[in-house]
């Protein structure tokens, strides 16, 4: 019978306030209380997997027994609030705020322009925060003033888990970096705080000084007293936190025998990847159980209890290692710790168990890392079963039938491996154990493709002075794995075995056959290449022959340490710390103007005007930019908090009363009736308010959920759903949760009757006709006379084919609205939206009223690129259907899974081409026949032939003809993500320039050199954008970046490190990038307060691309003309408020980079009406008073009533309507040839801006595209399955990159190209052309490869080159690898035995 037990309260602190709850849900998170019970808005849900640190906060405990408090970082999204009783919980407004001051983390990542977005910030600076807070107490020695004693090294990896889809991260290392005391200020790039030629104590005290003291977390006495036993209880639920095995014993006899439904947690991280899709009855909490948490050490190993967190495993195993003299057990358990660091990230690790992870692996087939790694080492687990306790090993643990709710893992043990060295034969055998680990990210938070671990026991053959194997343990895990193995005919063969190539050819081999994933994709042949290299790696050192001399010597992946077995005891050292510094260095070149000044200042970006202290503005007063920007008259700008902790998103806004919840049921059908759609019944009955669909739309409104200029998209699907995440209804609930459960538990009846099979590829869409029209006028001309071109061309190339995938937009919050019922059937909506003009009408025509009762809000979006235009339209439109029907405020935040689903993302495309060419590798004639895959609705989809060719005429190719076709499928529709066909076209042209150098065997630099156009072939490909030939800036970028980023010496070291090295090749690459940009219609308005203040309304949305800062420099300077004392400061009085559709109409869309600049010549129209009006007052006031100030002049105004409200409608001419824009990358990569991973070694990156409006803000778009094209061309797979639903649905699965994934060395140069008459104040756009340079990476990459080939042809004695090989796009380990050899290692060895 179970003991009655009164329930407790549930008490914690936020930011120091203290809360006590008596009911709580214990499914409750700690980022849903954080984020819908209190004020503390700055932890923000991006993924709720614990895979973006965007709701990263730090957590703190006291330890009675020690009398002290530990700190560390957590994922509040997967963190249940029950399990943070008596804890101590800081926010990122916790570290700093408008009200006590901000912390230098916040007042850094301003100064180094480390924010675009900001939704990501907050996550960031907790982050980093963690690190400074433990740093401190660490026994390392005491910095120097200002510094911490984080190093460099630790500062970058303090947010390595974190994701940035804006920034492109190198700013935010140097933020990082900045507080560590080994760091070199000259390696600081561009920032608000000193200029080039400082000195160091300059730079040091023009930094926001940080003291140490600071970092020093404030744990609130009140809850050093509060008891840690808990027990929650209520009608449905209770939270359970047994403080003994007995008690846990007594628990789970009780729930057996009621059948009641219990979660056993830890730390609840495996949620991230195993979703709850039911309630629970019970919670039981093992962390008040003692046993669970202690590490045991003794003679016979280390054991762990199954509660201790992977973090502090790790620096346990560590702390054995600290001596530099050492035996075989400390060194694995080391490697052990090695490995671990690279499971998950940072804040996951602080609070996931070592215990939690095997039982995941054993129940679920998790692919653990951890079960790998033990298994290698014969390691044993503790199970508790009822009352009964064993011991087993590893091995029979994972093999064993999957464990039920009366068995608890306890431990884990790593039994010691300490030879006895007098019962051994062989008293020179020693252990050699190494890991291995191929994943898309070097730092962790990414699933393995493949891992392994080795442990041998060798010794030396005295008669032949090779090596001989002993015994070995050799285990692997990989998706499609039940679990972690052990290759045991592997080890059978090696028992016993002196090494040499032979053996090692035949070890391989096995091993091939062995490891044989079992998940039936693409990757099996991949997943089985790695284990032959792993084992290659860990053997081929061991034998005494001069093979593989310079393999690894650079690389990440360790090789065993001791190579020669007669090492005296002294000499086994352990290096430390095998992974370099992430980011070595950056350079900026800013070359800007004062003309128009304060535009043109590298200034820090505005948010919405919520201010720093007044100390953080007086220091900045007169501060300086770094590196080659010198300046007069630095402006300064106050700290915007608002993007650093304090920032409103759609999603912060408080819920009104009576608030609902919406989630979507979308079609799991590509093409199918739905009959009917039903809920769970628990669920009818439990919360929710309503299901919402097409039969709910008003008399007089229609089924409309998004529109174009080129037709709409339905709202809700009616009688037939077209494709897979087609929007079928719309679940309204009392919570978030509720409706999100509510909708993954909706039953779909589906009837594919009399319908016909669904277009699921272009080649089906061709073969039925199915197209969408493109309108003649947005329909590309050719060039030229193709035929003329291909009778010219000595070689010819046909029907060459290549395939382009989508990209998803990754912007880290999700799409969200708010509706709000208004009076006389009115309502006002809260969008994340790039183009709330049109989501306003939308919302009139489906709710069926004027559109003067509605009204769209958007302050700020949490990143878009594209992705917040036309596909946020229906998620405004949703919320406002049900608050219309239901009266009550209606809300959604789409849970990151459903927006993957119905994105849609890039268009993917189909090309094939015929090319002729001469000798020389000039290309005479280029035909192209395009596909272009838009999915079920036409969105944008009809600019893409025009995007495509813009950007593919950036080569003189003689004659240019295409056929460009827009099909229409059973996909969620194509959208405009950031340079939409832009991207695809300039890569189509690389292509095709590399395929040509390949069949000429050419070097491809100059083919493209050659192919560059004179500016009379840029006046026929480019007939009215051309410009003056002054304008035509790419010939001296292309020469000044070769000098610059010193390619031809670079070439020829890549050259030379590919003759020496084996197992790695370089290569380099240099790409040009023109695009034509085209500038909108923009609205402004200008209103200046009686104070002098001013506010300014602006059609462009801010979206993280600097507008608001941009436009706030040009009311400054169109103000400033007026001439008044005081009009230097008027940058601080201008303040740029949200959108609001009611109050600035014709808004139209944010996009195609322009939008800045033409709100900004919007705003500089209503400037000048302000100052033609003002101009007369102020000479009568000057000839009375001699000088005036501005307020002065202001408030007279006022008195006179001299209107001080101006709008414009900017409407480019046709002569400034486009335009053209040029740059050009260098990048150089490394490719490892045994497990296809690419090094981003260094990209340096010329950009013409015009006069840039801010360096600094265009600064952080060059660099922010650029990595975003990164992921596009080398790491982001969106796939779909033959059904057309998108494989990757989460940060488990789509990997974008991650500050361990950019290049190494990152460089750019802004060029001021002049005065350009027709442009906005002399500028050019920077948000979408710098991404289509990332090719630069695609291209050297491919380059590396072609070495790879060339060896791999060497070795089967073939001469020549295999150069005329694709390279895919994305170009991810496993397609490097592919092309590289899958059989590498096997061909290799064969040669090696050839050649002996």
């Amino acid at each position: 019978m179970e003991l009655k037990k009164t329930p407790t309260s549930l008490v914690f602190a936020v930011n120091g306030e203290r809360f006590d709850l008596s009911h709580v849900d214990p499914s409750t998170t700690l980022l849903e209380f954080l984020r819908t019970r209190t004020r503390f808005k700055s932890v923000k849900l991006g993924c709720g997997e614990g895979g973006c640190g965007a709701c990263v906060v730090l957590i703190s405990k006291y330890d009675p027994v020690h009398d002290q408090v530990e700190d560390f970082t957590a994922s509040s999204c997967l963190t249940l609030l029950c399990s943070i009783h008596g804890w101590s919980i800081t926010t990122s407004e916790g570290i700093g705020n408008t009200k006590e001051g901000f912390h230098p983390i916040h007042e850094r990542f301003a100064g180094f322009h480390a924010t675009q977005c900001g939704f990501c910030t907050p996550g960031m600076c907790v982050s980093l925060y963690g690190t400074l807070v433990n740093a401190e107490k660490t026994s390392s020695p005491k910095p120097p003033a200002g510094f911490s004693k984080v190093t460099v090294t630790e500062a970058e990896k303090a947010i390595a888990g974190n994701l940035c889809r804006c920034t492109g991260y190198r700013a935010i290392a140097d933020v990082c970096k900045s507080f560590s005391a080994d760091v070199d200020m000259e390696d600081l790039g561009l920032n608000s705080f000193w200029r080039k030629g400082d000195s160091q104590d300059s730079k040091l005290s023009r930094l926001p000084q940080y003291d140490h003291t600071q970092s020093i977390s404030r744990f609130p006495m009140f809850l050093k007293e509060i008891k840690h036993d808990v027990f929650l209880a209520s009608d449905k639920h209770s939270w359970h936190r047994p403080i003994s095995l007995t008690e846990l014993q007594n628990l789970l006899k009780l729930n057996h025998a009621n059948s009641t439904r219990i979660k056993i947690v830890v730390s609840n991280t495996g949620m991230g990847y195993y979703k709850d899709k039911e309630g629970y009855d019970k919670y039981i909490d093992l962390r008040g159980i003692s046993e669970l948490s202690k590490i045991r050490k003794d003679q016979t190993g280390i054991e762990i209890g199954a509660a201790v967190t992977i973090s502090k495993a790790i620096q346990t195993l560590k702390e054995e290692s600290r001596n530099d003299f050492l035996s075989d057990y400390v060194m694995i358990l080391e490697k052990i710790a090695d490995h671990m660091s690279k499971v998950a990230s940072g804040f996951i690790r602080n609070t996931a168990s070592v215990g939690g992870n095997l039982v995941m692996a054993q129940k679920n087939n998790f692919p653990s890392d951890i079960a790998v790694i033990l298994l290698a080492v014969d390691a044993m687990v503790h199970i508790m079963t009822d009352t009964q306790f064993e011991w087993l090993a590893l091995e029979e643990f994972l093999e064993r039938p999957t464990l039920g709710f009366e068995s608890v893992l306890l431990s884990i043990k790593i039994p010691s491996l300490e030879l006895n060295k007098s019962e051994s034969s062989e008293p020179e055998s020693r252990f050699l154990f190494e890991t291995y680990r191929a994943a898309p990210r070097p730092l962790g938070n990414a699933l393995p493709y493949l891992n392994a671990a080795f442990l041998a026991k060798v010794f030396p053959c005295k008669d032949s002075g090779g090596t001989v194997i002993d015994t070995c343990r050799l285990s692997f895990g990989t998706y499609g794995i039940k679990h972690a193995i052990r290759a045991k005919n592997v080890e059978e063969f090696l028992a016993g075995k002196l090494l040499n190539v032979s053996i090692l050819h035949d070890a391989v081999n096995l091993v091939t056959e062995t490891i044989v994933p079992k998940d039936d994709t693409s990757k099996t042949a991949y997943r089985s290449s790695l284990a032959a290299g792993f084992i290659f790696q860990f053997l081929n050192p061991l034998f005494n022959t001069s093979v593989i001399t310079n393999s690894y010597l650079n690389g990440h992946i360790n090789l065993p340490l001791v190579k020669d077995l007669e090492l005296k005891e002294n000499q086994k050292q352990v290096h430390h710390d095998n992974v370099p510094t992430l980011l070595s260095s950056g350079k900026q070149v800013l070359e800007a103007g004062c003309e128009y000044h304060p535009v043109g200042e590298p200034i820090m970006k505005s948010g919405a005007a919520l201010q720093a202290s007044v100390a953080f503005y007086d220091q900045l007063l007169h501060s300086r930019s770094q590196n080659h920007y010198v300046h007069k008259n630095p402006v300064p700008h106050a700290l915007g908090s608002d993007e650093l902790c304090e920032a409103v998103f759609v999603d912060d806004i408080p819920s009104p009363s009576n608030c609902l919840h919406g989630a979507y049921i979308h079609s799991a059908k590509p093409l199918a009736r739905v009959r009917s759609i039903k809920l769970t019944p628990e669920l009818q009955l439990d919360g929710v308010r309503d299901i919402i669909s097409s039969k709910d739309i008003p008399n007089g409104g229609e089924n409309i959920g998004s529109k174009t200029i080129f037709g709409i998209e339905p709202l809700f699907a009616e009688e037939i759903t077209r494709c897979v995440g087609e929007r079928l209804a719309f679940v309204v609930a009392d919570t978030q949760k509720l409706a999100d459960m509510a909708a993954n538990s909706a039953v779909v009846d589906y009837d594919n009757e009399n319908l016909e099979p669904p277009i699921l590829s272009v080649e089906d869409a061709v073969e039925r006709s199915s197209f969408f029209e493109v309108p003649p006028f947005l329909y590309p001309k050719h060039v030229g006379d193709i035929s003329k071109g291909m009778a010219e061309a000595d070689h010819k190339i046909l029907s060459a084919e290549m395939k382009l995938g989508s990209q998803y937009y990754f912007y880290m919050e999700t799409q969200t609205a708010l509706a709000v019922p208004d009076e006389d059937n009115c309502i006002t909506v809260y969008s994340s939206s790039q183009c709330p003009e049109f989501t306003h009408s939308i919302i009139a025509r489906c709710l069926g009223i004027p559109e003067n009762n509605v009204r769209v809000i958007t302050r700020r979006v949490g990143g878009g690129f594209g992705g917040k235009a036309i596909k946020a339209m229906p998620v405004a439109i949703s919320c406002a259907l049900a608050a219309q029907k239901l009266q009550r405020s209606v809300r959604m935040y789409l849970n990151r899974r459903t927006d993957m689903i119905m994105a849609g993302g890039r268009h993917p495309m189909k090309i094939t081409y015929s090319v002729g060419f001469r000798n020389d590798g000039k290309i005479t004639a280029l035909d192209l026949q395009i596909l272009v895959n838009a999915g079920i609705y036409v969105d944008i989809s009809a600019i893409m032939p025009h995007n495509i060719v813009c950007a593919l005429k950036k080569y003189d190719w003689g004659a240019l003809s295409f056929d460009i076709k827009v099909c229409r499928t059973n996909h969620p529709s194509r959208s405009s993500m950031r340079g939409p066909g832009e991207v695809q076209g300039s890569f189509i042209a690389e292509a095709i320039i590399e395929n040509v150098a390949a069949t000429l065997s050419m070097d491809v630099d100059s083919v493209r050199s050659i192919n560059l156009h004179t500016y009379k072939s840029l006046q026929s490909f480019y007939e009215y954008s051309h410009g003056e030939p002054y304008e035509y800036t790419l010939p001296s970028i292309w020469s000044k970046l070769a000098v610059s980023a010193n390619y031809d010496q670079r070439n020829k070291l890549v050259q030379e490190f590919n003759r020496v090295n084996t197992w790695k090749k370089r290569g380099i690459s240099r790409v040009p990038v023109v695009i034509q940009l085209m500038l909108r219609p923009t609205p402004g308005k200008v209103s200046i307060f009686s104070d002098g203040s001013i506010v300014v309304e602006v059609g462009g949305i801010e979206l993280g691309q600097g507008l608001w800062t941009k436009v706030k420099q040009t009311t400054a300077y169109a103000l400033g003309v007026i001439q008044c004392d005081g009009t230097e400061g008027l940058l601080d009085k201008v303040r740029v408020v949200q959108s609001d559709t009611v109050s600035l109409i014709q808004g139209g869309f944010t996009a195609g980079s322009t939008t800045s600049e033409s709100s900004c010549e919007a705003v500089r129209l209503c400037c000048n009406v302000l100052v033609e009006r003002l101009k007369p007052l102020k000479e009568k006031l000057q000839e009375e008073m001699g000088s005036i100030k501005w307020e002065t002049l202001i408030h007279q105004a006022y008195m006179q009533a001299v209107n001080l409200l101006a709008s414009s409608f900017y409407a480019p001419s046709v002569n400034s309507m486009s335009y053209l824009n040029y740059g050009a990358a260098v990048s150089e990569v490394e490719i490892d040839l045994l497990n296809g991973e690419t090094r981003f070694l260094q990209t340096d990156i010329i950009y013409d801006c015009g006069q840039s409006l801010n360096p600094a803000v265009d600064l952080g778009q060059i660099e922010g595209a650029f990595v975003q094209g990164l992921g596009f061309f080398m790491l982001e797979e969106y796939e779909t399955n033959l059904d057309g639903l998108v494989l990757q649905d989460g940060t488990w699965n789509y990997k974008i990159p991650t500050i361990d994934t950019i290049p190494k060395q990152f460089n750019v140069q802004i060029l001021n190209s002049g005065h350009h008459q027709q442009r906005v104040l002399s500028s050019k756009a920077s948000g979408e052309p710098p991404l289509l340079l990332a090719a630069s990476i695609h291209c050297a990459t491919r380059a590396a490869v072609k070495e790879a080939r060339k060896q791999l042809l060497s070795w089967s004695n073939q001469d020549g080159e295999d150069s005329t090989f694709q390279l895919g796009v994305p170009a991810t380990m496993p397609v490097v690898k592919e092309l590289c050899g899958l059989d590498i290692v096997e061909r290799y060895l064969k040669w090696k035995m050839g050649s002996t």
